[in-house]
């Protein structure tokens, strides 16, 4: 196995760590009721978001849970990750939006729930699929297709949200570390850099194993 196969192999386990914390967490948030004002309504604080009912909470963490952990295991991954980017995508478009409405920061928490989205999916669809044959492809083999582009134009977003907010990016610089402007200004081009490549897929794969370890 070569040393890129096995980073993929790595990042692969971590990505499926990561969504079985979230899918702990809302589960967690759930039975202990931590929620948030966000000036219209509580919510449940979480990854994706949601709102305080019965059922929601908890079936969400739960999806999460078992989709992470089938993703970590290897185990149906492909169906796992395709499955993780419409979960996100529905969440997008029916919950994250009525925040987006009044929310200054909605572009953070879209392209958020984008990036997540089109990780899912690019996950997905470096998993070879048996049932596809040649020009025979569903809607489900489209939407797979579409996550590197989700991935690639969130990147480049926060990027462009780099350079627009340097000051503030700057100051999260840690102290020991000089010229705090220039690294967010580094970071900021790095992003819009790696976006465009996954979009025009040049260097991809190295722009996505670049983005893994700066982040």
């Amino acid at each position: 196995m070569g040393s890129m196969e096995r980073i993929i192999q790595i990042g692969r386990f971590l990505f499926g760590i990561a969504i079985a914390a979230f899918g702990v967490e809302n589960l967690i948030c759930a039975r202990l009721g931590l929620m948030e004002d966000i000036g219209f309504g509580k919510i449940i604080d979480v990854i994706p978001w949601v709102p305080p009912n019965a059922f929601l909470p908890y079936s969400t963490g739960i999806a999460l849970l078992g989709a992470g952990l089938c993703v970590a295991m290897n185990i149906k991954t492909r169906q796992a990750t395709t499955l993780l980017g419409i979960l996100f995508i529905l969440f997008l478009l029916l919950l994250e939006y009525r925040v987006g409405a009044k929310a200054l920061s909605f572009r953070t928490i879209a392209f958020e729930m984008l990036t997540i989205c089109g990780s899912a999916l690019t996950l997905a669809g470096s998993i070879s699929n048996p049932k596809s044959n040649g020009a025979r492809r569903n809607a489900l083999d489209v939407l797979v297709t579409a996550g590197p582009y989700l991935f690639g134009v969130s990147s480049v977003v926060f990027g462009i949200d780099h350079l627009i907010f340097l000051r503030f990016v700057a100051s999260l610089v840690p102290a020991w570390l000089p010229r705090g402007l220039f690294w967010a200004s580094f970071t900021g081009a790095a992003f819009v850099a790696a976006g465009i490549s996954i979009l025009i897929k040049r260097m991809d794969r190295w722009a996505g194993l670049m983005l893994g370890q700066c982040s």
